[in-house]
């Protein structure tokens, strides 16, 4: 079975996958991609042209929803391999070969660009233009292939198109036509047991667990379907609340990632499985987690959660790092396009669970 980049899981997260989550959107064109979450801030992304392997750089443009909202803009220069150039605290932005500013690193090494280094990054970004960072002998040149769409793109969703805020195609609408901000969801995770006792381990029927997870699971999802429940591919079951059990087993394996069919079952029979996800390769106290590398270099990962709230796992976290593109190991920049706030269930800390 062909497995998916993590981006296009992520993008597929955003959209049809999860269609009861709040709208969001992923998307990419040359040498830019932008990812909106379910709030509706957008953080477009941009990089290094895709034959240029030599000193990776990527600026990340965030704007959060609403009416006369600034862009914020921070940088990040390749540090990925031992023949990245090293950085210094001061680098020069040029446009079209003139120097325009300089960025400064600041205490936690970061870049950020001032708001008139961003309004001069967005006043080309629409056009053929030659943006580079310099620093020394060292050049980083940063592609604006693909930024007018994704520009367009974030104006659509945010509901700017046409305002004068607006990124890529400015007008004379007024800007509280702009969509308001949606509040950040909030998820109240309940408390489970560390484990099962042994006698309701015991008790289980396995094999009839097993048929039933066969059944539920699509094959087009999973490549070791007929595997499951046998010795090389072991149910693991933990304890949910509310006499609900979660039950796992890998579903498929590629060469850098694996993936597994993760389902809520009654503790007694009928199991009655109900698949939440078949991407997924951890789980530990009420969570369920999917970490998958875009590529095996290691240099862009996607992620997502699903909590459980006594009733059913919760989509509650998708995030992407960014192309593949050589910024940094693990990825160059937190891109979600799925956000929420998880909190404990009032009156139950950490240390109760279990008891």
């Amino acid at each position: 079975m062909l497995r998916w980049s993590a981006y296009a899981v992520l993008a597929l997260a955003g959209s049809a996958a999860h269609a009861a989550d709040p709208a969001s959107v992923s998307f990419q064109h040359n040498d830019w991609e932008l990812a909106c979450d379910n709030t509706r801030t957008c953080r477009a992304a941009g990089y290094q042209p895709d034959d240029q392997d030599e000193n990776p750089v990527s600026v990340l443009l965030t704007r959060h929803a609403g009416p006369n909202q600034p862009v914020y803009g921070e940088v990040q220069f390749g540090t990925y391999g031992d023949n990245a150039p090293d950085v210094p605290a001061t680098v020069t932005l040029k446009i079209n070969g003139r120097a325009a500013s300089t960025i400064k690193r600041d205490k936690n090494r970061n870049f950020h660009l001032t708001s008139a280094q961003v309004a001069a990054l967005l006043a080309v970004l629409n056009k053929t233009t030659t943006v580079e960072f310099v620093a020394g002998e060292t050049t980083w040149t940063l592609s604006t292939k693909g930024a007018s769409a994704v520009l367009l793109k974030m104006d659509e969703f945010q509901g700017r198109l046409n305002t004068p805020g607006a990124l890529a195609r400015k007008g004379t609408q007024p800007e509280d036509k702009v969509l308001p901000p949606l509040a950040l969801p909030v998820i109240v995770a309940a408390a489970v047991p560390k484990a099962l006792d042994k006698a309701a381990l015991a008790a289980l029927d396995r094999k009839a667990i097993t048929a039933e997870l066969r059944k539920a699971i699509k094959l087009e999802d999973c490549d070791e379907l007929a595997t499951i429940g046998s010795a090389e591919n072991p149910l693991d079951i933990a304890p949910l609340s509310n006499g609900k059990l979660v039950v796992s087993a890998t579903c498929w394996r590629a060469a850098y990632n694996t993936g597994s069919a993760f389902a809520v079952i009654n503790a007694q029979a009928p199991y009655a499985p109900v698949i939440v996800t078949t991407l997924a390769n951890d789980y530990a106290d009420g969570v369920i987690g999917a970490s998958q590398k875009g590529r095996g270099l290691g240099d862009c990962w996607s992620s997502e959660d699903w909590t459980w709230d006594g009733a059913r796992f919760v989509h509650t976290h998708a995030t992407w790092t960014g192309m593949c593109r050589l910024i940094a190991p693990g990825g160059a920049w937190d891109l979600p396009s799925l956000v929420t706030t998880v909190k404990a269930v009032p009156g139950q800390n950490a240390a109760d669970k279990g008891k």
